[in-house]
């Protein structure tokens, strides 16, 4: 008499394994979450897309005022500018989790607080970039003067992102020193890494000389790391390669549309 258990569970099984090896993902001990492809990729392209949306509005002066009447004379180039430079922050949490998740091999406290502390404050950057976005639609709907009265009256106002601000520029400071005394960068690269707590957070910041300085130097530190992981073996077939890109420029352009959707 045959057996349904093993009837239903044999065809699950075939499948889940022709899946692994169509679409195989590497073991994530070497490390940690969310693996190497993930946070390679994040370390290459998340310094360079804020640097370039840094470069892109670096000819505006850098308080709210100014960048709410830039985006009212240039909009497209303001929004492609922020938008960039959002999308490098939020690149940064995998690649900061690999990095800290490297220091944490060595001195697993170097680890923790250095990658805890800055990604709590991408979250402050994540919500000043939603304050961003709504700032720019109310300069279109309403104009540059309401829009820009409007951000005044609640420019100081209390919110639970504002505790993270703090994190942010200690934390890269922490993760710096972090990496310095466990050897995952050197000298000169850990000091790169530590520019970057000068980087000026908060509501419709442009840039300054300051910010450059700051992106350069995350770029120096993180993204040669991340080359070496990406070259690093072993490395996935051509097939492999060829059958993950289609799948993953399909799921974002879903999720791209599924958000637009509401």
């Amino acid at each position: 008499m045959t057996n349904p258990t093993t009837s239903m569970a044999t065809p699950v099984a075939t499948i889940g394994a022709r899946l692994r090896r169509a679409l195989p993902v590497e073991p994530m001990e070497a490390t940690g979450f969310p693996g190497r492809w993930v946070g390679g990729t994040a370390m290459v392209l998340g310094p360079l897309l804020m640097l370039t949306g840094a470069l892109l509005r670096a000819r505006f002066h850098f308080f709210y005022p100014d960048q709410l009447a830039a985006y009212e004379r240039h909009p497209t180039l303001m929004a492609t500018a922020y938008g960039l430079f959002a999308a490098g922050s939020l690149l940064l949490w995998p690649a900061v989790a690999v990095l800290a998740a490297r220091i944490g091999v060595r001195s697993a406290g170097w680890g923790l607080w250095g990658g805890a502390l800055v990604m709590f404050g991408l979250f402050a950057r994540a919500f000043h970039a939603g304050v961003d976005h709504l700032a720019f639609q109310l300069v279109r709907s309403q104009g540059v003067g309401p829009a820009t009265e409007a951000v005044s009256a609640g420019y100081g106002a209390f919110h639970v992102f504002a505790t993270l601000n703090l994190a942010i520029l200690a934390g890269w400071i922490v993760l710096a020193l972090g990496a310095w005394r466990t050897r995952v960068l050197g000298p000169a690269r850990a000091a790169a890494l530590g520019l970057t707590a000068a980087l000026p957070l908060g509501v419709l910041k442009g840039t300054t000389p300051l910010s450059l300085v700051a992106l350069a130097g995350l770029c120096a530190a993180l993204v040669p790391l991340g080359w070496a992981l990406l070259r690093a073996a072993p490395r996935p077939s051509r097939a492999a390669v060829l059958r993950w890109m289609p799948l993953t420029l399909a799921t974002l352009g879903l999720m791209v549309l599924l958000g637009q959707a509401g």
